[in-house]
C-alpha cells in the first residue's frame, strides 16, 4: 500500500513541476475510431464549409482592410511568417469542431507537397490549469531545382491546437519559410490559403 501511494504522490508532483518544454504527458496524436467518424461527418456537412469560407473571406478582408477583421481572427504576416490565429472563445468555437480543423488544415496541406514531420500532443500544468498543446509539423517534400535551390513551397507549416482543462484557447496555422540561400524564396501565402480554403 506505501508503494501505491508513493507512486500516486510522485505522479501529481511529476504533473505540478510540468511545463510546456517538460510536458506531464508527451504523446503521438492518434484519434479514436469515434473522433475519425465524426471528422469525416464534420468535413461533409455544412458547418465546414461555412467555417473554410468564413476563413477565406476573412482573409480577403485582411488583405484589403485589416482593421475590418473579425475579432476572432488574427493574421500573421512577418517576412519569415505567414498564418492566422482563431481565437476560440470570441469566435464560440468548442474542442471536437477546432480538433476537426486542425486535422482539415492539415489533410489540405498535404496536398500542396507536402509529409508529416510530427503529430503530438502535450499536456502540462500552468497556474493549477492543465494546458494541452496538440500539434501538426509538416515539411515540404524536397525537390532541387535546377540552380540546386531547394523548392520550400510555403516553408515549414505548424498546426497547433491550445486547449486550457478542455476548454479551447485558440488554433494556429504557420507558415515559416527559410531565408538561407539553398532555398528558393517561399511561394506566396495566398496560394495556400487557395488551397486550405477548397
Amino acid at each position: 500500500m506505501q508503494n501505491i501511494w508513493s507512486y500516486l504522490k510522485n505522479i501529481f508532483r511529476e504533473a505540478e513541476e510540468s511545463s510546456p518544454s517538460r510536458p506531464f504527458i508527451h504523446e503521438t496524436i492518434m484519434r479514436s475510431e469515434a473522433e475519425q467518424a465524426g471528422y469525416m461527418e464534420w468535413k461533409e456537412n455544412l458547418a465546414r464549409h461555412r467555417l473554410m469560407n468564413r476563413l477565406g473571406d476573412e482573409y480577403a478582408t485582411h488583405r484589403i482592410d485589416p482593421e475590418k477583421v473579425d475579432r476572432a481572427l488574427d493574421f500573421l504576416d512577418t517576412p519569415s511568417m505567414k498564418g492566422f490565429v482563431i481565437h476560440a472563445p470570441i469566435g464560440n468555437y468548442n474542442l471536437m469542431e477546432l480538433k476537426y480543423l486542425m486535422d482539415y488544415l492539415k489533410e489540405r496541406t498535404l496536398t500542396a507537397n507536402y509529409r508529416i514531420y510530427l503529430s503530438d500532443r502535450r499536456i502540462y500544468q500552468r497556474n493549477k490549469k492543465q494546458e494541452t498543446v496538440e500539434r501538426h509539423y509538416l515539411k515540404p517534400k524536397t525537390q532541387v531545382n535546377d540552380n540546386e535551390q531547394i523548392n520550400q513551397r510555403f516553408g515549414n507549416i505548424r498546426i497547433e491546437l491550445m486547449s486550457r482543462d478542455d476548454v479551447p484557447v485558440n488554433l494556429k496555422f504557420s507558415a515559416t519559410g527559410y531565408s538561407d540561400r539553398l532555398f528558393e524564396e517561399a511561394e506566396d501565402f495566398r496560394i495556400l490559403m487557395s488551397i486550405l480554403t477548397r
